[in-house]
């Protein structure tokens, strides 16, 4: 059968070709990031059962502890806003609803990884960060 469309007719209503792929990577870079991340913050999970409270300071004033839970937080914030961004696309398809949702999609994860990762810097810094 011989098709007498252009191909611009054919292409038209099969989705926008913008910044699909972006979000996909972003997707793909966190999952990959999350697994020694995730890996990394069960041992210590396991590790900080057995020390007290002074203990769990201790450990969380070490800078490669601070660093790598910091960094746990971002890429899990980071995966949370694509893949709720992607649910909100695919399935809400009011324009208003769907910009609000994607709105609060990105308020909450950046005021919860912001709120999350500034508890972290406090107990790592210690005393430095305690105003009076």
């Amino acid at each position: 059968m011989v098709s007498y469309r252009t191909p611009l007719a054919r292409a038209r209503g099969l989705g926008s070709a913008k910044s699909g792929a972006g979000h996909w990577i972003v997707e793909r870079v966190t999952s990959v990031a999350l697994v020694p991340l995730s890996l990394w913050a069960v041992c210590s999970g396991l590790s900080l059962a057995k020390v007290g409270y002074d203990g769990a300071l201790a450990w969380l004033h070490s800078p490669l502890n601070a660093v790598l839970s910091v960094l746990l937080l971002a890429v899990s914030f980071q995966h949370m806003h694509a893949g709720l961004r992607v649910v909100v696309e695919d399935y809400v398809h009011a324009p208003l609803g769907r910009n609000l949702l994607l709105l609060a999609n990105l308020f909450v994860c950046v005021i919860g990884a912001a709120l999350a990762i500034f508890c972290i810097l406090k107990v790592a810094f210690g005393p430095a960060l305690i105003a009076s």
